[in-house]
């Protein structure tokens, strides 16, 4: 290391120049000596961003489980452009009065219904019983009801807000007919407009929930109000950085959701360490510049590596090819950095300028309370304490061994809404789902009737098939039953002809096994294979092929991060695997309730008997940077206290008791903010909320409380130990201070 630069005088050299301080204490010196700037800059960068942000949930946009680029994607795109077609987005289900939909007035009531749901704004196209010939798989089995299914143009976002003006539109009731909406987008319409109702709700009950936690920790008015609008301005600014993120690419209505949630938890976490540091630096004299300064340089660099372990979590999301995924790395970077320039920039200015009258009544002391007490005593008997609360870890996660992934469907709403209650309708009275049927396109002339005729029979033997439609005709169990109508023209290109494979209602709850069948039917040429089933299958082959990926680089990059912080390999090892049972119990919440539908009735969601994949990655990923962020506040405080004694086990005692309290505090005001969206009726925010907050208090309390402490004191001094060579590495990277 270069020696510190001197200067001559005549009467010899001089003393050598300070060091510069580092970054965070320059930043912390320079609120501190204008605090007023700052929060007037602070004042209009909020007021820009709610102005952003009051336009930010019209901007956001709607998802389907789709994989851009694969097999079933082209055949979509291929059947629109070459053949006019494509899959339908949502029906109508009609159902007679009296008779059956095969009555002449029936029948024309329904004919007019489907001119007139034609001419709608942003419909390309629509289908019926009655203008398919009387397919049966657009008639329920009681010969009451049947189907008009609808295509729409534009984007999945421009189809629905059309949808939001048709649907009240149609659900309709006459001396003839009932008509009610339903379908794949009616469903997941109602789910998104009842995601922004909720949104709306959880503001209104999260900020003077978090207010009334802060006031019990405070006893302070002023300070819990304080340390909230640190929350809130995460919140706004987040906002407003999503409404850019809108205009340059598709960012998914749920975000909002996650950056309410966050950003009030992540400001909070990071406002309460650094006010918890600038209370210790005034009991300890400093007057109120230095203490600032101080809080800045020494909680300032924990709050950053916390937010940098959490930005790598969600930043990874980006890794998935899908808009709905990477929308949630937006969220969830964004923030992460108003968090972080909130409890560095802002909540120091406010500080210099409240001064004295943030501190606390009664100060602490460093070795003495609950935490400083119970962690001595874990540690004179670890394994007394260990082994238990490792056992009923093992315990709550143990129902993630039976987790089944499976595809999402109208259950994800609640009994009552009509998206639901048309398609358990279908699945009562209709034995098929023609609304799910596969595309199969091959590349194969139309005039080659023999081979199409061979090729549709030999689809329709696939067991879970009920019928197969082509331009020859319609087929069932590998008979021709139907001649070809008008209706079957729609098959018919110059070089290819596409099969429409109606799965039944059974094949449906095993879409793979569907379309691993289909795939194993010798075919006269070249085939592809879309639809929604296969739209399902290619989603979530691509979605786990690249989870390794993404968890590998997750951890990698942690570990390499503590390592940094620590300059251990041990404890970012330790970190890593207490995490991983912090997930596996958040896994085995999920799947007990939502999977195995325990306490569904509490809840008030219906379990299906398997996940949806997608929620749960995304949870793995918010879980991993949250519970990450407690091991950062924990290990920091510990590591500093351990420079300074050299004692392990009294370093864990100081630093837990200096952090604990507050990572308590954190815990509970995040996961009462997740909770509060367990009031919802859409299915993915109560799993969302629940599981979220099952972590992060199990993290908090059995993880952090107890596994922290009893491991470090069975490491010893090899909590600290590395090699030569990365020791070399961690000093002269200059991250220890």
């Amino acid at each position: 290391m270069a020696a510190s630069p001197t200067t001559t005088t005549p009467s010899g050299p001089r003393a050598p120049e300070p060091p510069r301080p580092p970054l965070l204490a320059r930043l912390g010196r320079g609120v501190a000596r204008r605090p007023g700037r700052v929060l007037l800059a602070a004042l209009a960068v909020s007021l820009a961003s709610l102005v952003l942000a009051s336009g930010t949930l019209d901007r956001l946009q709607l998802s389907r489980f789709e994989s851009p680029g694969s097999e079933s994607h082209r055949v979509e795109q291929a059947l629109e452009e070459d053949f006019g077609t494509g899959k339908h987005h949502f029906l109508l289900l009609v159902t007679a009065q009296r008779g059956t939909v095969d009555d002449p007035e029936v029948a024309a009531a329904a004919t007019a219904l489907e001119r007139e749901v034609a001419a709608r704004d942003g419909v390309a196209e629509t289908a019926s019983y009655w203008s398919r010939d009387g397919s049966p798989a657009m008639r329920s089995e009681d010969a009451t009801q049947a189907l008009v299914t609808v295509r729409m143009t534009g984007t999945v976002t421009e189809a629905r807000a059309a949808l939001a003006e048709i649907s009240p539109d149609f659900t309709r009731t006459d001396d003839l007919i009932r008509v009610e909406v339903g379908g794949g987008d009616e469903v997941f319409r109602q789910a998104a407009a009842q995601a922004q109702a909720d949104f709306v709700r959880a503001e209104i009950v999260i900020l003077p929930l978090v207010f009334a936690l802060l006031l019990l920790l405070y006893r302070r008015a002023s300070v819990a109000g304080l340390t909230l609008a640190m929350g809130v301005f995460s919140v706004v600014t987040t906002l407003a950085l999503l409404r850019g993120a809108a205009a340059l690419t598709e960012v998914s209505t749920f975000a909002a959701n996650l950056a309410l949630v966050m950003g009030i938890g992540l400001g909070v976490d990071y406002s309460l360490f650094v006010i918890n540091r600038f209370r210790e630096e005034l009991a300890r004299g400093r007057d109120v510049p230095e203490a600032v300064e101080l809080a800045v340089a020494r909680a300032g660099r924990t709050v950053v590596f916390s937010g940098l372990t959490v930005a790598i979590a969600l930043s990874c999301l980006m890794l998935f090819p899908f808009p709905f995924l990477q929308s949630f790395a937006y969220a969830g970077v964004g923030v992460v950095l108003t968090s972080v320039v909130a409890a560095l920039v802002l909540l120091p200015a406010a500080l210099a300028k409240a001064g004295h009258r943030v501190r606390a009544r009664r100060e602490p002391r460093a070795d003495q309370g609950w935490w400083h007490t119970n962690s001595l005593r874990m540690m004179r008997r670890p394994l007394l304490y260990g082994v238990p609360a490792l056992g009923l870890v093992l315990l709550l996660a143990a129902p993630a061994l039976g987790v089944a992934f499976g595809p999402p469907d109208a259950r994800v709403l609640p009994e009552g809404h009509s998206g639901r209650d048309v398609q358990e309708q279908i699945e009562a009275g209709f034995g098929q789902e023609e609304m799910d049927a596969v595309h199969v396109l091959a590349d194969l002339p139309s005039g080659e009737t023999d081979e199409v005729d061979a090729y549709a029979a030999a689809l329709s033997r696939v067991a879970g098939v009920a019928q197969v439609d082509a331009h020859t005709g319609t087929y069932q169990d590998g008979q021709h039953t139907i001649e070809p109508g008008a209706a079957a023209e729609r098959f018919a290109g110059e070089e290819a002809t596409w099969f429409s494979v109606v799965p039944t209602m059974a094949a449906l709850e095993d879409t793979p096994r569907l379309i691993d069948g289909l795939r194993d039917v010798p075919a006269p040429a070249d085939t592809s294979i879309g639809g929604y089933p296969a739209d399902l299958t290619d989603f979530s082959d691509a979605l786990l092929e690249r989870v390794p990926l993404v968890f590998g680089l997750i951890l990698a990059l942690t570990f390499v991060l503590l390592f940094l912080m620590t300059g251990s390999l041990l404890l970012p090892l330790k970190a890593i695997v207490l995490n991983v049972l912090s997930l596996a119990v958040m896994f085995g919440v999920i799947v007990w309730i939502f999977q195995e539908g325990n306490l569904s009735g509490l809840l008030g969601f219906t379990a299906d008997g398997t996940l949806e994949v997608t929620f749960p990655i995304l949870m793995f990923c918010v879980a991993f940077g949250l519970s990450m962020d407690y091991e950062v506040f924990m290990l920091a405080r510990i590591k500093e206290e351990y420079d300074l004694t050299g004692d392990t086990a009294s370093a864990v005692a100081t630093g837990l008791q200096r952090s604990g309290p507050l990572v308590t505090a954190a815990a509970v005001v995040l996961a009462a903010s997740f909770a509060v969206y367990a009031t919802s009726s859409v299915f993915y925010l109560i799993m969302l909320a629940v599981g979220m907050a099952a972590v992060i208090l199990v993290d908090a309390t059995l993880i952090r409380g107890v596994l922290v402490p009893v491991f470090m004191r069975l490491a010893g001094r090899a909590n600290w130990w590395a090699p030569r060579p990365l020791r070399r590495v961690h000093a002269a990277l200059g991250l220890a201070h």
